[in-house]
């Protein structure tokens, strides 16, 4: 493939067969960073619970419901980083399914809803650094605001990564890749979790939706093919047999389990 490709479609870089796409928050890990700062540096449960239904919904979009969570937390952003390192746990499969995907020239793709800066944190501190800087993350930022630091109380606010509804549309970065000519076209796989997932879901050919959250109610609702999954070593199994050629992504698309 030409370079010129591989700059605009990073993953392709290796020539691989199969790409992993995943959201980050409550899906790599077990709890979702931005949820635990609101629940307990912001407005709380109650009312994010209530941003996220109206999401799923459709009564609100998802970029302004997020802000409204963010801009809750006044604590300085390094606090939130440290406080974050000590609450937040890696997904107890996603250690092997990284490695294996590493040694099986499977690439993941980090899509996320959420801020860059913390996750590339996070990831450092539950990978280690290196394989960290391993994987491509395309999420939204942070940036002071104006007379602040993002280190000052109330000093920072998320900067998002588009200007559509979802403040990042993870469908446009998946694009791409699915409209690639069949021979060059490897199999796609999103796994998530949430309302950030919704612009994802109908993107690629299987989609893990983790069980109990708010994505496999949207699948069932607007009939998107989808499986479920408790953690990364359910989709371990089933990714290792699609490569295998045991199974196919439709046989897999089973629903709730």
């Amino acid at each position: 493939m030409g370079s010129t490709l591989d700059i605009a479609l990073p993953a392709l870089k290796s020539n691989p067969k199969f790409i992993f796409f995943t959201d980050f928050d409550g899906t790599i890990t077990q709890q979702d960073s931005n949820d635990w700062m609101t629940d307990n540096l912001g407005f709380g449960p109650e009312l994010r619970k209530k941003g996220n239904e109206d999401v799923l919904y459709g009564r609100r979009d998802f970029r302004d419901s997020f802000a409204d969570m963010l801009d809750s937390i006044k604590t300085p952003f390094n606090e939130c980083i440290e406080l974050l390192l000590k609450n937040i746990t890696l997904d107890p499969g996603f250690q092997q399914f990284f490695e294996w995907a590493k040694e099986n020239n499977v690439p993941i793709v980090i899509l996320s809803g959420g801020m860059e800066p913390v996750i590339r944190a996070l990831l450092a501190h539950m990978l280690g650094k290196e394989e960290a800087e391993t994987l491509q993350i395309v999420s939204n930022d942070v940036a002071p605001r104006q007379g602040k630091s993002v280190n000052e109380a109330g000093g920072w606010h998320i900067v998002y990564h588009d200007d559509s509804g979802f403040g990042h549309d993870k469908s446009l970065e998946i694009r791409p890749y699915a409209r690639l000519p069949a021979e060059e076209r490897p199999v796609l796989f999103y796994a998530g979790d949430g309302v950030s997932d919704l612009s994802a879901a109908k993107e690629t050919d299987l989609l893990f939706a983790k069980s109990g959250r708010d994505l496999v109610a949207y699948c069932e609702r607007e009939s998107v093919p989808f499986t479920t999954f408790q953690d990364f070593t359910e989709i371990l199994a089933t990714v290792k047999d699609i490569v295998a050629g045991k199974t196919t992504v439709k046989e897999a698309a089973t629903g709730r389990k």
